[in-house]
């Protein structure tokens, strides 16, 4: 059958694999959104610390997501856990070195100046540091969201959630009746999921950032 003709026929799956694909990574998403934000608010007023998390955000992005997924296999066996500790891993990385690096680059004056208006460090933080850090912030989780949308469809392997079965099945069976159209299928509804989530994103972007500082 056409390309068309298998849409048609498999409507139904595909679209419950696509929501479960684009759940398993927003949810991710906001983990690791929490997590990056709470260990750049922990290291951020410290070089060494600020020196650290660049290292292992640097460092953390060079591990195979096969690799990573077979250490993973071991610990906690096959399913959904796998799959959504290393896509929370992942999208840490690039998250927490646009939050340090945001929250560093903040104007020493507009510190000083809370300071002296008798403002708590944690108030500073939350009024004045974290808006000022934001747009560097999104920016990160727009990187972190297209590339866990990819390593998304690699946990296929492990029984992960989403379109990457679509994928590997069609590969599997690659010369067989709709193979091509199964891979197809499943490689253009992660692509379109990640164009809607980056579209998304950057609306929640300006939402959430004040107008003086929009770009």
């Amino acid at each position: 059958m056409s390309f068309w003709e298998y849409l048609q026929d498999r409507q139904d799956l595909l679209l419950f694999l696509g929501f479960m694909h684009l759940s398993m990574v927003v949810q991710c998403l906001i983990v690791a959104t929490v997590i990056a934000l709470i260990l750049a608010a922990l290291a951020y007023r410290n070089e060494t610390a600020v020196s650290v998390a660049n290292a292992v955000s640097a460092a953390g992005l060079t591990i195979p997501s096969f690799a990573l997924l077979a250490i993973l296999v071991a610990a906690t066996g096959f399913g959904i856990a796998p799959a959504v500790i290393a896509l929370t891993f992942y999208a840490v990385l690039p998250i927490l070195r646009n939050s340090v690096v945001g929250l560093a680059g903040v104007d020493r004056k507009l510190v000083d100046a809370a300071q002296g208006m008798g403002m708590s460090r944690m108030r500073i933080l939350a009024r004045v540091e974290l808006p000022l850090a934001w747009p560097v912030v999104i920016a990160g989780v727009r990187v972190s969201s297209a590339m866990i949308m990819g390593i998304a469809a690699i946990t296929a392997y492990v029984q992960g959630a989403g379109l990457g079965g679509e994928i590997f099945s069609g590969l599997s069976r690659l010369g067989g009746a709709n193979a091509f159209n199964s891979t197809l299928a499943g490689t253009l509804g992660i692509a379109v999921l990640a164009l809607l989530l980056d579209l998304a994103l950057r609306g929640v972007g300006r939402l959430t950032t004040s107008r003086g500082i929009r770009i």
